[in-house]
């Protein structure tokens, strides 16, 4: 009863903020809306799409087509519908986080209860029970319906909340063992905005841990149904575009070139518009390798067996590195946190980053008013408070990577600071 409760009231709380006169400054903040995801840029691109201009030959649509098709019809059979069709999206993405959440408390359990034998005996109070174990996916249900980045997202009517949902299903499927139904959700958030495509490898690991088979044979059935899903993807696109691939330079070539520098939360546009155009390709390929590639192996190579932490690490990053953010895309992985509630007591900067989140929260909207319309600031304000809030995530994620390897280390070698019988030390080489 409770969390139907938290479903309808979140709900009314999004369908009312909708149907307020504050609707269209939220949907044109550019905290929430990016060149990517903007309503405003969506619905022009249906405008041209139902007059028989291409949407793609200009620089304002970059939504897929499969995008521009299903809010096509949708515009023109049942326009007054999308506030609820935004709430429901919004409310879809919280119960498959709830799911995933609790798929996920499942195979914590049984990783707990094989590990048990080389727990030291003096870790083992902590170890969760089931009451901890079963508040998580309230948590996480919580954190995401009222979280005021999510709300404020679907409030601006962002395609975020769509690639949100995506996700969300990619990863209740790779926790439940649904292999085709995790890779076609992650191949269309992949075909949407490219990112996602990093998430892959944790599903692949999760969905061979919970197969229990040839890890090997896991791993290749599951990018061979990615690939085959992501490239049906791309030819029903090409289809749809009457048979031409040229919308892929205005998607994917738009996410990877950055073409449209404006001001944003995230970290590209400042660099861009100061950088001489002879250094561009080189800085380009260097922020892009940063947000695709640099993090997957490490990353892997470190938490294989924690597949749902990973997922997280790498959501969270591409969230912060990626070229066009929205608070939409902090606001998912923020609720995914509660699901390592257990490694908070080891977190040593959480109030710091909490701290941070709020004062650059509050600052960001003051700041921009400053610059942009009483003219007593500039594009230094703005840019400083944006990476004040990069900073306070990547705080906010180091420092649970770091509580994860110190649980682990206590678990195994106790809290007693030794190793094998010896005081344990800090060796720097």
């Amino acid at each position: 009863m409770a969390v139907t409760l938290k479903y309808i009231i979140a709900g009314l709380v999004r369908y009312w903020l909708i149907h307020t006169d504050y609707w269209q400054t939220i949907a044109n903040r550019v905290e929430i809306a990016t060149p990517l995801n903007s309503w405003k840029r969506l619905i022009e691109g249906v405008y041209l799409y139902d007059h028989g201009i291409n949407p793609y030959e200009g620089d304002s649509f970059h939504e897929s087509p499969i995008m521009l098709i299903f809010f096509h019809f949708l515009l023109k059979y049942a326009p007054y519908v999308l506030p609820v069709v935004f709430t429901l999206i919004d409310m879809l993405t919280a119960y498959f986080l709830f799911k995933t959440s609790k798929a996920f408390v499942q195979i914590l359990q049984n990783n707990q209860e094989k590990a048990k034998k080389t727990i030291a005996e003096d870790s083992k109070t902590l170890l969760l029970d089931e009451t901890h174990l079963n508040e998580v996916p309230e948590y996480v249900l919580s954190v995401y319906l009222f979280n005021p980045y999510s709300v404020l997202n679907c409030v601006g009517m962002t395609t975020t909340v769509i690639q949100n949902l995506l996700v969300a299903v990619s990863l209740w499927g790779a926790a439940s063992g649904h292999r085709l139904l995790a890779c076609s959700f992650i191949a269309l958030a992949t075909h949407q905005a490219l990112y996602p495509i990093t998430l892959i490898v944790p599903i692949s690991i999760l969905l061979a841990d919970v197969s229990k088979g040839c890890n090997k044979c896991s791993y290749i059935r599951t990018l061979l149904v990615f690939v085959v899903c992501w490239g049906f993807l791309i030819f029903i696109s090409a289809f749809i575009m009457d048979g031409s691939y040229s919308y892929v330079y205005n998607t994917y070539g738009f996410i990877l070139n950055v073409p449209d520098l404006k001001p944003n939360i995230g970290l590209f546009w400042y660099f861009f518009t100061e950088m001489f155009e002879h250094f561009r390709l080189l800085f380009v390929c260097a922020f892009q390798i940063n947000a695709l590639i640099l993090y997957v192996v490490p990353l892997t190579l470190r938490f294989k067996k924690e597949p749902v932490l990973l997922a997280t690490v790498l959501i969270a990053l591409s969230t912060i590195f990626r070229s066009y953010p929205c608070i939409g895309d902090v606001g998912f992985y923020l609720a995914l946190l509660p699901m390592w509630k257990h490694l908070f007591t080891f977190m040593q900067q959480k109030f710091i980053a909490g701290c941070a989140f709020i004062i650059t929260s509050a600052l960001g909207p003051t700041v921009w008013h400053l610059w942009i319309y009483s003219g007593s600031a500039n594009a230094n304000f703005f840019f400083g408070v944006t990476l004040s809030f990069a900073t306070a995530q990547i705080f906010l994620i180091t420092d649970l990577m770091f509580a994860y390897l110190k649980r682990e280390f206590t678990l195994k070698h106790g809290s007693s600071r030794q190793v094998d019988g010896k005081p344990a030390k800090l060796v720097l080489r």
